[in-house]
């Protein structure tokens, strides 16, 4: 297929990891430090046995995106009131629909652009906990 495809994947399957990762340790003290770490990681493992040094600059930018765009929607759903094991099993299932999805030709360059905007978009139209108790109680 050649190099952009190779690179493609590893940016999605860091993209996959930093979900992952975001998912089971950013409600930890500091989560999204490990998250970080542990995402550029798989995404420089990754890169390097796809493509070289190439492919690991995909994997840390894959990486990158997805840990700060997953620990934001993470963040939220706390404030919210969701489980940090909920969050973590959702979390989970979709970094592994990502890396499969990964594996597409482009979409791994589509997810690194896709998912900031989203999360972006959740965290600006985050309810406060229990919102709707509070407008039956006027």
């Amino acid at each position: 297929m050649g190099e952009w495809y190779d690179i493609g994947v590893t940016v999605g399957i860091g993209v996959a990891a930093g979900v992952a990762f975001a998912g089971v340790l950013a409600g930890l003290r500091f989560g999204f430090a490990a998250t970080l770490l542990g995402a550029v990681i798989v995404g420089v493992v990754a890169g390097l046995l796809v493509n070289g040094w190439t492919g690991a600059i995909g994997g840390i930018v894959g990486g990158i995106v997805g840990s700060v765009s997953a620990a934001t929607v993470v963040r939220g759903a706390g404030r919210r009131g969701a489980t940090v094991g909920g969050t973590a099993l959702l979390l989970v299932g979709a970094a592994v629909v990502i890396g499969l999805l990964a594996l597409i030709p482009v979409v791994g360059y589509v997810e690194a652009v896709v998912l900031p905007g989203l999360a972006a978009r959740r965290a600006r139209r985050t309810p406060d906990k229990y919102e709707g108790l509070r407008s039956l109680a006027k």
